[in-house]
């Protein structure tokens, strides 16, 4: 039996997941969230034990057309969205966009380009598995690296722009990774970033990769066009002697008047430019599968100790780079990448990190 109208029927977030929207009207209301949950949703058709919303239930209890309660809520689309263009998993976004959506915490799927909140100035991606959220007020450059991040996708779609991105943020781990004389002016930046956003005096409470990924983005977001554009794919094709092109646009990005590309181990730019350079974007290896949990990120106690000694360890101007090579939101460019920091092979152990 479906419930009459709600009497304060809040609207939906963009881009919020149904479990999240329907939780906040049960505690708005007093109600049971798991009897609210059976009211507006139907077992799937195939017989399984997952149920989906029904766009009409939720639509009679808070008053709102379907067609409006889709456009915020990408579980509801007919057709389905494509779900590869979205993170697989749900997160809180900015809590200052947040603090207009009543009855609690708001729990989004944001697309893979969006990693800052312009407005308020916070790091969004990836998402600290403890919630906190990373405030950019003395780091500019992040912020507008945001801005160019999005005129790529403009120019290059979704799919080019989500393998280019994550493509230059392991290329930029990697390289924080190597000998000073080896990565060029761009790794200052990252350590005075780094330093930051992860004080030496409270490495232990404020470390994380999230930071990491944050320090090195206004780079890899330089690069990332490179690693996009027909043009530039071609130009890292050529022969060595022939490269000299691409070499001088990837030394002015990094700041690196010397580099030169060399093709040997050391050098992960060479690396894409021999081996990936020619080959189609990849797609993402994890997809929202649409199971209605409100899970969000959490460390397991294994990997939360991991962190720990990585937190007692981390120097920024010492191969800070190496836990962000590991981690798994780079795991879709991982495999397909070459790792020069380790000669045996690295697997996934399930909590985040990488091990032999």
């Amino acid at each position: 039996m479906l419930l009459p109208r709600l009497p304060d029927p809040v609207a939906p977030a963009q881009h919020e997941i149904a479990a999240s929207y329907i939780g906040r009207l049960a505690r708005l209301h007093g109600l049971d969230v798991n009897a609210l949950w059976r009211c507006v949703t139907e077992r799937e058709a195939s017989g399984g034990m997952r149920r989906l919303v029904v766009p009409e239930r939720l639509a009679a209890i808070t008053g709102r057309t379907v067609h409006a309660l889709a456009g915020a809520l990408p579980e509801l689309r007919t057709p389905q969205p494509d779900w590869a263009m979205f993170r697989h998993q749900p997160q809180p976004g900015c809590h200052h966009c947040d603090a207009k959506h009543l009855g609690g915490e708001v729990i989004r799927i944001l697309p893979h380009h969006r990693y800052v909140c312009t407005r308020h100035r916070l790091w969004l991606c990836p998402s600290d598995a403890d919630g906190h959220t990373t405030p950019l007020d003395t780091l500019p450059e992040i912020v507008q690296a945001q801005h160019r991040h999005l005129r790529v996708l403009r120019r290059h779609g979704w799919a080019i722009t989500y393998d280019a991105v994550l493509t230059a943020i392991l290329i930029c781990a990697q390289l924080w990774s190597l000998p000073e004389n080896e990565n060029g002016e761009a790794r200052h930046d990252w350590v005075r970033r780094a330093s930051i956003l992860i004080p030496s005096n409270a490495a232990e409470s404020a470390f994380s990769v999230a930071r990491l990924c944050a320090a090195v983005y206004p780079e890899a977001v330089a690069l990332a066009p490179l690693f996009a554009s027909p043009y530039w794919k071609q130009q890292a094709q050529k022969a060595t002697w022939d490269r000299r092109l691409f070499n001088s646009e990837i030394a002015r990005r990094l700041r690196h008047p010397n580099y030169n590309r060399k093709d040997h181990d050391n050098d992960p730019i060479s690396y894409w430019a021999n081996m990936n350079a020619k080959r189609p974007p990849l797609a993402p290896i994890r997809v929202h599968d649409q199971n209605h949990h409100l899970r969000k990120p959490a460390l397991s106690p294994a990997t939360r100790l991991a962190q720990q000694h990585r937190a007692r360890a981390f120097d920024p101007s010492r191969r800070a780079g190496e836990a962000l090579v590991a981690h798994r939101y780079l795991a879709t460019v991982f495999r397909r990448a070459w790792d020069p920091m380790r000669k045996h092979k690295l697997l996934p152990n399930g909590d985040g990190y990488y091990s032999r």
